[in-house]
């Protein structure tokens, strides 16, 4: 069996991934850490053919790991994928420098994250599925499948619901829904999922997940795909916010009504990311009074 470290400070991120390397690569055997620190003790004891690694995590970051990697001898050719929500020039540059095998921007689909394992291993993991007798043409996802099902791609109706996962905190109420006045200054969000970006307004926020609004001729992604969400927290600066989404509902109770409201679950566990989050939600309430 081949061996693989995900590393990740959201538990939703790493059990994502250990999914889709599951059923879609059978002969790799999966192993998750938190953050760079516990990865690079998990490193030192066990050899692993390959790093999916997260770039903003407490204690190490995914950049400190890949550096530090580079420097032990047993890894120092060992693929390295850099998954990350922080897709800007410099960082990719960044990383390259630092001896990434490839980046993967979040949030990902699981024929993406497919497409670079099978680039960065190459010969080695055909060889390991072909002597397990296993095909490396693309299955369909399980999981993305039964999340289409449940909400077929909507476009925007009814509301649906899922079911947080155990680990999740449960949220504080948000708000009721009500008119933006001209005295409420409006935050403005871009969602991005794997396939399109969402052009949203913030309606409510708190330290567990957003409702934003955004107008219904957009592209909507189906319950429980990957998000990222990128709000402006000061000039200038951008929190990008990882999460899932939880539910979708029509902002009126008509068919032909012309926004849609998505609540965004989040899942770092990131402290930096929560305080970043806490400001803004304090200056966001103190906005709506």
């Amino acid at each position: 069996m081949l061996k693989a470290l995900v590393v990740d400070d959201a538990s939703f991120v790493r059990d994502l991934v250990k999914r889709t390397v599951r059923q879609r690569f059978p002969v790799i055997e999966t192993t998750d850490a938190q953050n760079g620190r516990r990865a690079q003790s998990l490193m030192s004891r066990t050899a692993f053919d390959l790093i999916l690694c997260d770039w903003e995590m407490p204690e190490m970051s995914g950049l400190e790991l890949l550096q530090w990697m580079r420097q032990q001898p047993q890894y120092e050719n060992v693929p390295f994928i850099m998954i990350t929500s922080r897709g800007d020039k410099d960082h990719v540059i960044e990383a390259v420098k630092g001896g990434v095998s490839e980046y993967l921007g979040k949030p990902f689909s699981p024929e993406g994250l497919s497409k670079k394992i099978i680039k960065v291993m190459g010969r080695k993991l055909k060889d390991a599925m072909d002597l397990s007798g296993k095909s490396m043409a693309s299955p369909a996802d399980a999981f993305k499948e039964s999340a289409n099902l449940l909400t077929r791609k909507p476009e925007a109706a009814a509301e649906v619901s899922a079911e947080s996962p155990p680990s999740s905190p449960r949220p504080e109420p948000l708000a009721p829904t009500r008119p933006t006045s001209a005295r409420t200054p409006m935050s403005l969000a871009s969602v991005r999922f794997a396939e399109s970006t969402l052009k949203s307004v913030v309606k409510d926020i708190n330290l567990t997940e957003v409702r934003v609004i955004a107008k219904r001729d957009q592209v909507f992604p189906g319950i429980l795909d990957q998000a990222v969400v990128d709000i402006e927290i000061a000039d200038g600066q951008m929190a990008r916010l990882n999460g899932y989404v939880h539910q979708l509902q029509a902002v009126d109770k008509r068919q032909d009504t012309d926004f849609v409201s998505v609540t965004i679950r989040f899942v770092d566990e990131d402290p930096k990311k929560l305080e970043d989050l806490s400001r803004f939600v304090a200056r966001f309430r103190a906005g709506m009074r």
